[in-house]
């Protein structure tokens, strides 16, 4: 009898962890579904509280593609951990949200600047929000990253901070800058920062230092334009000890070898459209990848290129709206790309998605995505349906699942087999 009911038992427990297993895996082909297709433009869902204002503020955690942060213009501050498929509400503000920045170095820490609201700092991935101390009232609009200490640009110059939560003023307190980089993320820290040209003639303001931010000396570039819009460095060459760093102005893009003191246009000459570029992006370790974006400041000139031999040649991305107000992009070898375009004769802004797989990109079609109102296109007729599951980021749950349900019914078997007969 003692014999029968242990024997019950475990029958039943082994149909319990049967059943959540099959669950398990029943969930992780869902996200296999679900996942982007290749190299093709998918439409999300709009975020909550996005109006018919422009998005300017998207930012993925480096640790996983799949948590996403944005920003509104109402001051909300959103968070996916789903890809974009759905969002949630984690701070209700009343400024509005100009840019978050995830920090490479410090695990879950990140931030992000409002429009005259000061900054706003969380360190548990976004899940939560505190206020930035020191910079109450600033319009902040760039943060930059070394290892032990964050610089941000303002309208009234540069703050630095060792802990994103407590801030100083650190110089150029009568400059309004638009954007800051680190070219050197171990002490000392070397910085440089933009701002736009005041008066008229002359070149466009640089400005380094090499003391972590104590002392400015300015830079003039020969380089065209009135409004530093963005500045990024990217990581180190496999030779020499200088990151590359990406210019780009209200007129085009440039790049400099030499921590700023001299660029080379990329832009004109055929290479890329000359207007204004507002977002760049390094593609993982690669010092020659990257992504550039531009609004293409009320043109239609604007749109999003790659380029994976340092800016001597691009690729355009084809995104469905070249108005591109926001870009970020995951910390993988084939990335994930969120990006914000806006339509400026609608008001109507959009939110797309695309996995970056080196192929040419496909538009979306009419076939609704389940995690979109937009489209979704097939895999082109030579990628198999095996590629599709080895390519897909959710195959180690996959892999899981079925390993598990291979283990429970060989537990199972083994047991129907010890059964006395």
């Amino acid at each position: 009898m003692i014999i029968g009911r242990l024997v019950s038992l475990l029958g039943r427990r082994l149909a319990a962890t049967f059943v959540a297993l099959w669950v398990i895996l029943i969930a992780a082909l869902g996200a296999l579904a679900d996942a982007p297709p290749d190299s093709t433009w998918v439409a999300l869902k709009p975020l909550p509280h996005q109006g018919r204002a422009a998005v300017f503020a998207l930012a993925v955690d480096p640790s996983n593609n799949q948590s996403l942060l944005a920003g509104t213009s109402d001051g909300s501050l959103l968070r996916s951990t789903n890809g974009a498929t759905s969002w949630t509400q984690v701070h209700a503000g009343k400024a509005n949200v100009t840019v978050i920045s995830f920090s490479p170095f410090t695990s879950a820490l990140v931030l992000a600047g409002t429009r005259g609201g000061g900054a706003l700092a969380s360190r548990d991935g976004g899940a939560t929000w505190s206020a930035a101390r020191g910079l109450e009232g600033r319009n902040v609009r760039v943060f930059a990253f070394a290892l032990t200490e964050i610089a941000a640009g303002t309208d009234r110059g540069i703050y630095i901070s060792g802990d994103g939560t407590n801030w100083t003023q650190s110089g150029l307190s009568d400059r309004s800058i638009n954007a800051v980089a680190v070219e050197a993320i171990h002490t000392p820290v070397r910085l440089i920062a933009g701002s736009d040209l005041q008066g008229s003639g002359g070149a466009l303001p640089l400005y380094q230092s090499i003391d972590a931010g104590v002392t400015w000396t300015q830079l003039n570039p020969p380089i065209s334009g009135t409004i530093a819009v963005k500045l990024v460095t990217g990581p180190l060459p496999p030779t020499g000890n200088v990151r590359p760093l990406i210019a780009g102005t209200n007129t085009g893009l440039f790049a400099s070898t030499d921590n700023g003191a001299s660029f080379t246009p990329l832009s004109g000459g055929g290479l890329l459209p000359t207007t204004d570029y507002t977002q760049v992006a390094f593609i993982t370790d690669h010092h020659d990848r990257f992504y550039a974006a531009s609004d293409g400041g009320g043109s239609g000139s604007g749109g999003l290129w790659r380029t994976t031999d340092g800016g001597q040649s691009f690729t355009s991305m084809e995104v469905p709206e070249p108005s591109i107000t926001s870009l970020a992009v995951s910390n993988d070898e084939k990335p994930t790309l969120y990006v914000a375009s806006f339509h400026p004769s609608t008001h109507t802004p959009s939110l797309w998605i695309y996995h970056d797989t080196g192929g040419p990109p496909q538009g979306p079609t009419a076939t609704q995505s389940p995690v979109s109102s937009g489209a979704r296109v097939a895999h082109p007729a030579d990628t198999s349906l095996l590629s599709q599951i080895l390519g897909a980021p959710s195959l180690p749950y996959v892999g899981l699942g079925l390993g598990a349900l291979a283990v429970i019914l060989t537990a199972v078997v083994a047991h129907l087999r010890a059964r006395p007969r």
